[in-house]
């Protein structure tokens, strides 16, 4: 008997001590670690550009010619003829700009003047019929968007009207005409009436060019033959009217006749006194 307690206290020793050790979990299993993401280190702050317009002005740029596109039909008799105006965003404002930063070998002086919406209304749309107003006036609308651009000069470029040759129908800024007798005798053009004007920035008052390229327009007048610039295939002529605006052909022609047009004058208008 003594025997047998002795065994079963030695096989219940090694399970006292082992429950001694080992205490009963209570918590809930811990969650394994989650690794936080590496913080990517911050960049370096960026220096804020220069501005663009920085430094003085010798020259800055107004173009307002590449809002709207004519399109016009003539006939025999001026009853007969059509004319619409049709919208256009083919960056011929932008073409001008760019034209004048060549002629100037990319002169950091020379710079692009924004002006308000409508501002050249009273320009192009002028009210006053025999005594002009001067409110009407270049030098006048320049002045009123330009007070803190401090320019020495303005070069503003517009669009005007003009006479066909051997005709009394009028050619209304840039566009194409149709021309003939008829629906099978007819020719087709493109035109450009782009007028330069050059402001003082002090006096606002015009600088005055009456000779400037005489001798460049004198022999572009004397061609014996036809400007290949001005032709345009009967089959380009936009009809309707309205589908002169998507017409790549169309704004390409245009954009290299007013190009050649600028070349042209623009070194008279650059020259200093």
């Amino acid at each position: 008997m003594i025997r047998f307690a002795v065994s079963v206290i030695a096989l219940l020793c090694p399970l006292a001590l082992a429950a001694a050790q080992t205490p009963p979990s209570t918590s809930p299993p811990s969650k394994p670690a989650v690794k936080k993401a590496a913080t990517k280190p911050k960049a370096p702050a960026v220096k804020p550009a220069e501005p663009a317009n920085a430094g003085p002005c010798r020259l800055g740029v107004i173009s307002v010619i590449g809002e709207h596109y004519s399109v016009q039909k003539f006939g025999v008799t001026i009853f007969e003829a059509e004319a619409d105006e049709v919208p256009i965003d083919w960056g011929l404002d932008d073409l001008v700009f760019a034209r004048v930063r060549a002629a100037t070998n990319n002169d950091p002086s020379v710079r692009r003047i924004a002006y308000p919406k409508g501002a050249f209304e009273p320009f192009y749309h002028a009210k006053a019929i025999f005594i002009p107003d001067p409110k009407e006036s270049l030098p006048v609308i320049v002045k009123s968007f330009t007070a803190n651009t401090n320019c020495d000069r303005y070069l503003v470029a517009t669009t005007f009207k003009s006479k066909l040759p051997n005709s009394n129908m009028t050619l209304n800024g840039i566009g194409t005409y149709n021309q003939g007798l008829g629906k099978i005798i007819r020719h087709s053009h493109i035109f450009a009436n782009v007028a330069i004007t050059l402001i003082d920035g002090r006096s606002y008052e015009e600088i005055k060019r009456p000779f400037v390229n005489f001798g460049a327009n004198f022999a572009a007048s004397m061609r014996l033959t036809e400007d290949p610039l001005n032709k345009l295939d009967n089959s380009l002529f936009p009809d309707p009217p309205a589908a002169a605006s998507a017409s790549a052909a169309l704004r390409e022609r245009t954009r290299a006749l007013i190009t050649d047009r600028l070349d042209r004058g623009l070194p008279g208008y650059l020259k200093e006194d």
